[in-house]
């Protein structure tokens, strides 16, 4: 089986690999029938020479290939026709800017699995930068807090060749007794809290964190869903329930607003759910919250004041609640500061990809040498042959199929 690396070519570009070298050499060792062929790339986190000293070939030709991995969503003239593709592709959400990559797909008869879509079958995603999303999404709004509040102001993370090296960089801040509020249970809300934990940020209970006692050091309260929705009718929360129908629940945030100095927003919303409060709500006296770090970056979703994704390089904008308009960083005490990248996981490419490419190795490849005997593989295929897969039939109207 030959499997090809992809070099990424979306803008802006990401330095992530799928795998490293050390974890091609692995594979290799592991199943005996495995071959890879890397795409050369000057951006990648790993240099094509540390590919070359793995006895990894490298060449553009990936048509050989069976399958072929890459990060992000594959350009549409880059397509190989009949091949498998995995890669993040951004579709199965009906995302508009990529109907005419689905099209695409389905148009050369390709196989594509998307790495969102690799589940157990408790319906558990095995795979993800989640974990490197959090992190850096946390430390950014921390930097952005101590911008805004003249404090020490930290490098950004993507000038930083590994998360120890960033973590130096954090230990330098004091921040004052400032609240955090940290929504959501998964991975994502997992990093950002191992980033408050390593700046030795006290955790305390939601409930001491809404009783508003002064208190003499940052702390930080995490919530998951069933703190921030309730149903519409009294009934207890169910998670099952809420996953199923969450158009039946409402918004129980507005408590937070008038306790809360910087929200990190690290829980998945689905467009059908509550939002955590409206631009109305926003402009309101009792609306404290002064920094947003949105790591979720759905874009005018449970949050109205992430008008846009941000990029790496300039990371933050002004939020007029009062013209719920964008506005310079940093240039009003009356705006609300948002740090909205949708990208994360980028600005620590080695450390991210090393821990992604261990979870590919561990939990998915294998499955294409041993003929998929937990179905994983068939349960993340969104189309083949030039077909939506069953699961996925709700893409087909959409996609004009």
């Amino acid at each position: 089986m030959k499997i090809g690396i992809l070099k990424e070519g979306r803008t802006p570009l990401d330095r992530r690999a799928p795998l490293s070298p050390t974890q091609c050499r692995q594979l290799i060792e592991r199943f005996p029938k495995a071959r890879f062929i890397v795409q050369p790339s000057a951006a990648r986190c790993y240099s094509d020479e540390e590919y070359d000293l793995k006895s990894i070939l490298l060449d553009n030709d990936l048509s050989d290939c069976d399958l072929l991995l890459g990060i992000k969503e594959v350009q549409v003239n880059d397509l190989i026709p009949g091949k498998t593709y995995m890669f993040f592709s951004h579709t199965f959400k009906k995302q508009e800017h990529n109907k005419k990559l689905l099209q695409a797909i389905l148009k050369n008869n390709i196989r594509l699995l998307d790495y969102e879509l690799l589940k157990n079958e408790s319906k558990k995603r095995l795979i993800g930068f989640g974990r490197w999303a959090g992190i850096v999404g946390a430390y950014n709004g921390i930097r952005a807090y101590s911008i805004r509040y003249k404090l020490h102001e930290p490098k950004p993370a993507h000038t930083f060749d590994s998360y120890a090296q960033m973590l130096c960089e954090a230990a330098k801040i004091k921040l004052p007794p400032v609240k955090i509020i940290v929504t959501g249970n998964g991975r994502v809300a997992r990093g950002a809290i191992e980033l408050l934990n390593a700046l030795k940020i006290k955790k305390i209970s939601s409930k001491e964190f809404l009783a508003d006692k002064k208190n003499d050091c940052p702390v930080y309260a995490q919530i998951d869903v069933d703190e921030y929705t309730k149903h519409k009718n009294g009934k207890a929360f169910d998670m099952k329930h809420f996953m199923e129908y969450p158009q039946e629940y409402e918004n129980n945030f507005l408590r937070f607003l008038p306790v809360t100095d910087m929200l990190i927003s690290a829980a998945y919303w689905d467009t059908q759910a509550p939002v955590l409060f409206t631009a109305d709500e926003m402009r309101k006296p009792g609306f404290r919250i002064r920094v947003i770090a949105d790591i979720t970056c759905d874009i005018k979703g449970s949050i109205p004041s992430t008008l846009r994704p941000a990029i790496i390089e300039d990371p933050f904008y002004g939020y007029n609640p009062a013209t719920e308009m964008e506005e310079l960083a940093f240039v009003s005490p009356a705006n609300i500061t948002m740090m909205a990248v949708d990208n994360l996981p980028c600005e620590l490419p080695r450390d991210a990809s090393e821990d992604f490419g261990n979870e590919l190795v561990e939990k998915v490849l294998p499955e294409f040498f041993t003929d998929d005997k937990t179905g994983l593989l068939a349960r993340a295929t969104i189309c083949e042959n030039g077909k939506i897969n069953k699961a996925y039939k709700y893409l087909e109207e959409w996609v004009g199929r």
